[in-house]
Parts: C-alpha cells; structure tokens; sequence
C-alpha cells in the first residue's frame, strides 16, 4: 500500500528536508504546500492518507487545516491523519502524546519518521483513522479550536437579495461556486450570494444528507439537476447542468469514483 503524504510548511528548507527523509521510504509519496490555503486546496483536489503539519505558520495554522480537512471530509470517507511538526518544547509536546496524537520535533531524525510511520501504516491497516480523529477533536476542543457543533440538514437555503435574506428551496438551486470571497448559489433565476457562508467546506457541511456533491475544489452540484455528463480527459467527468445556461462543470479525477458511486453508476 502506498501512503500518500502532504507536506505542509511555509519554510522550504523544512519541506526539503521532510521530503528527502521520506524518499527513503519506497512506499512514501509526497506532495508539497507551503501555506494553509494550498493545503487545504490539494487536499480539496487529491486524496492524501498523512499531512505532516507544520503548526505555526503566517496567516492561519496548522489547526486551521486540520479542522477544515475534515469539515471537506465526505460521508463516510474518514479525513487524512495528521502529524504535527514543531519545534514546541517538550511540556507542549507532552499535550499531544495525552492525545494520542503523534508529533515530529524540528529537526526531524530519520528514525523517529520511520517510527512515527510505522504507526500510521498500523493505523491505516486496522482502518484506525476515525479513532485517532476522535482524539484530534478533544485536542482541538482543549485549545479552543473545537468543530462547529454539526447542524442538521436543511431544505431551504438562505442568500442575499436586493439587501434582504430570502430563503429558496434547495431543490432550485442548481448548483453553489467558491467565488473569490464570497459562495454563490446558482439557480434557474441567476446566480446569489449565499448568507453567512463563506467556504464552500461551510456550505458542504450545510448541505449534508442532501443530493449535493463536490465535484472538484471550486463547485458543489445538485445531484438532481445533472442533465447529462460523459468521460473525458485525464480521467475527468464533463456534466451539462439544466439550467437555462446549460451550464458545464469537471469532475476532477480524485473526485470521479466517488461520483460515479454517487450516482450509482
């Protein structure tokens, strides 16, 4: 089994480094991100089983990705393990030990990586990913960085109109885009702004228990108002939405299993 591993650091040197130690392991491949957004947009896009996360980084931390990632997680598909990478001092390291989360202290030698993957190819063979997320939410939870309490599916979906809330069944709503800083809902009337929610993660954690499918990093689709799709490049899908504007949208390759189970196809 090959074990997919993100790399997450705003110090090239560092991610140099991690990648080289983990070349020494045949069943490793790595990918590299040097911020939280890039993180969070490759995990979007690929399928990653480990993120070695750097914690203190300019803009958002390492926390940030972590709850994100398994915000995006879909149902039923259990979010990569994380292992922290830092430089803290041994009493904040302790922390995550009680956590049952592993760490890597800077700088990182080879043999405690090839211990800490050990681990993780332990976890991923006894399918342990949900155990150790359930400790990442008490560790999270203990610094304040808690999951936002799960709400129930909803039927209607709030969005701004000529400076009023409006609620509109979500049934009408063909599809909903990640649109520079905002998340707009598209229906047969136009495109929307949504209310209060500004990561397409947000509207996807809304929506949930409803036939809505992230089809790539951008774009959730109304599973119901696909008109038609057909394979195309690189393992991609192309859909045809029926909107009046006919709209297409890619599946990205990642996501094409799991649309195809979607749809039962």
């Amino acid at each position: 089994m090959t074990i997919r591993v993100l790399i997450v650091d705003d110090e090239r040197p560092a991610r140099d480094e991690l990648a080289y130690l983990l070349s020494a392991h045949p069943d490793v491949e790595s990918a590299e991100a040097a911020s939280a957004a890039e993180a969070l947009r490759k995990l979007a896009d690929e399928r990653f089983d480990l993120v070695l996360q750097d914690i203190q980084m300019p803009g958002h931390d390492g926390f940030h990705v972590l709850r994100e990632a398994q915000t995006q997680a879909q149902p039923g598909e259990a979010a990569p393990l994380f292992v922290f990478v830092t430089a803290f001092d041994e009493h904040a390291i302790r922390a995550f030990e009680e956590n049952a989360l592993d760490y890597l202290l800077k700088p990182v030698a080879p043999s405690r990586l090839a211990r800490c993957l050990d681990r993780v190819r332990g976890r991923l063979a006894a399918d342990g990913a949900r155990p150790l997320q359930n400790a990442v939410a008490t560790l999270l939870g203990a610094l304040g960085h808690a999951k936002p309490v799960d709400r129930l599916p909803v039927d209607r979906l709030a969005v701004e109109h000529g400076g009023r809330i409006s609620l509109i069944p979500t049934r009408d709503v063909v599809m909903i885009e990640a649109e520079e800083k905002r998340i707009v809902a598209v229906t047969g009337e136009g495109r929307v702004p949504c209310h209060n929610m500004n990561t397409l993660a947000r509207a996807e954690e809304r929506l949930a228990g409803l036939p809505f499918f992230r089809v790539n990093r951008a774009v959730l689709v109304n599973l119901e108002r696909i008109a038609e799709f057909s394979p195309w490049i690189n393992g991609k899908y192309h859909l045809v939405m029926n909107d009046a504007d006919r709209t297409e949208v890619t599946v990205s390759r990642n996501r094409a299993r799991d649309f195809r189970a979607r749809l039962g196809v």
